[in-house]
């Protein structure tokens, strides 16, 4: 019978791989089980951010190593996927996700965790954030979820991918081959990236038609959206890597997932229904014991595109010290980090078409 568990690592830099190391060393993790791990790494979560590659390649390694196989191999095998980013109190750390046959032999009477992984063909240029890309990583989705033993979309509570992003050097490649870009601002083709990818678990789930999705909507149809998609866009690869986390029967998992929506960058209810959905206990702030079962929280964040927020005016936007989406990151890591009284938390930035303009979804994995 197969079991999932996650673990969730402090680092000391994006190239800190002890925390895993002395997990395969006391036979904790066994290493060929490891099949995704997720991210937060200390960079500015940009387009020049390349902590996230060499937080991957120092994992990759390790697992190479350990395994007595190449990095590529590994590649193959296991989702990397590096959110950059941890402004304010967020702290960095990894979520190494594990899968395996549990000897037990029992079948848990209620669905428990289990993890799916997928990877999308690689991308040219001219495909990301326009329907080619929405397509591929349906499909992929769909193929994740199957991985997952997941038989009801309504079981899948959060999908975490990594996408690629437009450079300049990939920019000329596309152009010499005669085609044309969604944009030529790399950083706004993180978005663009982010935005189809969330569309293609949208359309992949059954939570959006796919005939409503064309390019002229990506990044532009805020009606559109996905209350489960989390994507994080990067420098170092040209497909998506993706992570399908949802309860499902047949495992004996001592784990289980769920999400709320957060409807603004402060919705602290929100917060607190993802944990009531795991059956956490919380009013206002959850108590010592009770946190004590909490495995990690994902969400994401994003500077409302209206430039307000319960109708006041914000300057996310219009800030050129900073970009919108790390001052997105900080308050809602902060929001997130208050009720559940732990600041290492899984907040990544840049919420297009995940949830509702403004919000995002977030999800809480807790030990039963």
């Amino acid at each position: 019978m197969r079991t999932s568990k996650v673990f969730r690592i402090p680092m000391s830099h994006p190239g800190d791989v002890s925390g895993l190391k002395a997990l395969f060393d006391k036979g904790t993790i066994a290493p060929n089980e490891v099949v995704a791990i997720l991210g937060k790494t200390e960079g500015n979560g940009c387009v020049n951010d390349f902590t996230r590659g060499y937080s991957t390649f120092a994992f990759q390694v390790l697992l190479a190593e350990t395994l007595k196989i190449s990095r590529e191999e590994v590649a193959k095998h296991v989702a990397f996927v590096m959110s950059g980013g941890t402004e304010g109190v967020l702290s960095p750390h990894a979520n190494v996700f594990v899968r395996s046959q549990s000897s037990s032999g029992k079948q848990a009477k209620s669905k428990r965790l289990s993890i799916g992984v997928s990877h999308t063909r690689e991308f040219q240029p001219e495909e990301l954030g326009r329907v080619a890309q929405v397509n591929e990583v349906a499909r992929a989705t769909k193929e994740a979820v199957q991985d997952a033993g997941i038989d009801s979309m309504a079981d899948v509570h959060f999908v975490q991918i990594k996408c690629p992003l437009l450079t300049s050097v990939r920019i000329d490649n596309a152009h010499a081959r005669g085609k044309t870009v969604v944009t030529h601002d790399t950083y706004e083709s993180m978005g663009y990236s982010r935005g189809a990818s969330a569309l293609g678990v949208g359309v992949a789930l059954g939570e959006i038609m796919v005939d409503r999705v064309i390019d002229g909507s990506i990044c532009k149809d805020w009606s559109l959206s996905s209350a489960v998609a989390s994507t994080s866009a990067g420098i170092e690869l040209m497909n998506c890597e993706i992570i399908v986390m949802g309860n499902a029967a047949g495992t004996d998992s001592e784990m289980v997932i769920g999400h709320s929506v957060m409807r603004d960058a402060i919705d602290s209810e929100a917060v607190r229904e993802a944990l009531r959905a795991v059956n956490i206990p919380v009013d206002g702030i959850v108590a010592p014991t009770a946190a004590k079962r909490i495995v990690n929280v994902f969400a994401k964040a994003e500077a409302d595109p209206s430039g307000y927020v319960r109708n006041v005016r914000h300057t996310m936007l219009n800030d050129s010290d900073i970009n919108n989406t790390r001052a997105a990151r900080a308050v809602v890591g902060a929001v997130i980090a208050s009720v559940v009284g732990d600041p290492m938390v899984y907040v990544s930035g840049g919420a297009e078409h995940q949830g509702p303009a403004g919000g995002g979804p977030i999800a809480i994995i807790a030990r039963l």
